[in-house]
């Protein structure tokens, strides 16, 4: 599935404002897009609707299609079936067992001790 990149939407952005020798008030005016907008895409705290993004593509000519990438598919099934895809994967999944058996351990001594104190209060 196709996603929207923020980071090559706001390199695509700043690299066509320079090319263009435009400031990013020269590219409001010629976007109709609010200067502080055009700073935020640069870096990458605004996501612009579509509208706006067809028009920095049309003023900086840049292919809207460019700003999409593939989106990664979860492996996190596969990781916890043991067919890591790399060591740090590996890792990962050996860390979360352990959290979960030290958590599970301390459940079941957190529940002896609460069946004592019941016991010892009746």
């Amino acid at each position: 599935m196709k996603k929207l990149s923020i980071a090559k939407l706001a390199e695509f952005v700043k690299t066509g404002r320079e090319n263009y020798k435009l400031t990013q008030e020269g590219l409001s005016k010629e976007t109709g897009i609010n200067r502080i907008m055009i700073g935020r895409i640069e870096r990458e705290d605004y996501i612009p609707s579509i509208s706006q993004i067809e028009s920095l593509a049309k003023v900086l000519n840049f292919d809207i299609t460019k700003i999409f990438t593939e989106e990664q598919e979860c492996n996190s099934f596969i990781a916890l079936r043991s067919e890591v895809l790399n060591q740090t994967e590996k890792d990962g999944v050996e860390k979360l067992f352990s959290m979960m058996l030290s958590l599970r351990q301390q459940i079941l001594i957190r529940g002896k001790f609460e069946n004592e104190f019941n016991n010892k209060a009746k």
